[in-house]
């Protein structure tokens, strides 16, 4: 899959995620996948550091 192949896939995923939602209830999913990214992150620097 090429990058802007990947970046329509994921803003199709976020529409559709978002369709029927309120306004709250996506800002709540948008922080808890910021928070899931960023700790995805931090283990995978942790394990590259630390093999």
């Amino acid at each position: 899959m090429k990058s802007c192949e990947f970046v329509l896939f994921i803003s199709s995923l976020a529409c559709q995620i978002a369709d029927g939602k309120s306004p709250e209830e996506i800002a709540v999913l948008s922080t808890f996948f910021s928070q899931l990214g960023d700790t995805l992150g931090t283990i995978a620097a942790f394990d590259d550091n630390n093999c």
